[in-house]
């Protein structure tokens, strides 16, 4: 199957060459002509332009565009001016699900279909596979089923879940048809929220496991400062090694503790992160929801509220949360102010 991608950033040039490993077929577009011949190298075909992606692109078309949310309504305007009825435009970043709702309501009325795919998995998914959460009308969703397929991480060694033998889902694949236009982008916003707060309960336990050797400081005696409780806090803790050994039958084990394991092996004091998380939209739409439906969410709240406050203050929490950013996504501290 032929796909068309725009954007060619950490995912996007790393789906075109996961789905190429199947011998899919990508025209590509970016603004950067680099990044255009790197992938020209590998086999894609090269475009100059969005219209000279469409143009190479085989009917009926299927557009995939992989860029900050904050340019997806341009992007997309441009591509349906250049699209026909019964093409598809796929929209895999981080969108705003009731954004999708409107895409896909106006692309309808010129006969375009528009899917919504939330994408996880980061820099390391063109190994891995991208678990995929897809919003969208039933056949165009399982019109490119063989892509979404190649993209997703496949069952792999992962043992099934019990009781879900027959349960006819693509799921334990790594890819799953959500519902309607919004649903794979509302699906993967609850998802980054909870990535929140989970990479802040292991930020803030080790930053305790950190902090473990308090009563070997000194210690000021004013009334200012709180009296030492015990002082028998003299634990010289290996941060590296209780990650790596937390990852080997514990119930906290996960991917992000694989990564947390990675970070601190090859930098155990965090020198190389100054501390400041950034928030890319998804935690705070989280959060809205949550009031909307009258859920009660303090986790995932709390692990919001932590990540504005990393940019005015750094613990080695924040260090830790910020390691896990670059670890999985690439994601680099952004300065002060921005």
């Amino acid at each position: 199957m032929q796909l068309g991608m725009v954007g060619l950033g950490r995912m996007g040039a790393n789906i075109v060459r996961r789905i190429a490993r199947d011998g899919h077929t990508a025209v590509v577009y970016d603004v950067n002509a680099d990044s255009v011949a790197g992938l020209a190298a590998d086999g894609a075909t090269p475009s100059e332009s969005l219209a000279d992606l469409v143009q190479k692109l085989e009917r009926p078309r299927a557009a995939w565009v992989m860029i900050p949310a904050a340019l997806t309504d341009r992007v997309v305007d441009e591509l349906a001016e250049l699209m026909d009825a019964d093409d598809i435009i796929i929209d895999g970043g981080n969108s705003y699900f009731r954004d999708d709702r409107r895409r896909a309501a106006a692309l309808a009325e010129r006969g375009i279909h528009y899917i919504d795919c939330g994408t996880s998995g980061g820099v390391w998914g063109l190994d891995r596979g991208y678990c995929l959460m897809i919003g969208g009308e039933v056949e165009p969703v399982e019109r490119l089923d063989s892509l979404f397929a190649s993209i997703a991480p496949g069952r792999g060694t992962i043992e099934p879940t019990p009781g879900r033998q027959d349960r006819d889902s693509t799921a334990d694949q790594g890819y799953l048809h959500c519902g309607p236009p919004g649903a794979g982008h509302f699906v993967k916003t609850i998802h980054n929220g909870v990535e929140y707060g989970i990479m802040a309960a292991y930020a803030e336990g080790f930053d305790i496991l950190k902090n473990a050797d308090v009563d070997t400081r000194d210690h000021v005696a004013d009334a200012e400062t709180a009296p030492r409780m015990h002082a028998d806090l003299d634990y010289e803790l290996d941060i590296p090694d209780i990650a790596e050994v937390w990852r080997r039958g514990s119930v906290v084990g996960s991917w992000l503790l694989d990564l947390s394991a990675i970070a601190l092996a090859s930098d155990p004091e965090l020198d190389g992160y100054e501390g400041r998380v950034s928030d890319s939209g998804e935690g705070r739409w989280t959060i809205n929801l949550a009031i909307e439906e009258a859920v009660p969410a303090e986790v995932l709240t709390s692990a919001l509220y932590a990540r504005f406050r990393s940019r005015q203050e750094h613990t080695f929490a924040d260090k830790v949360t910020s390691a896990m950013r670059y670890q999985f996504g690439g994601h680099h501290e952004r300065a002060a102010g921005g």
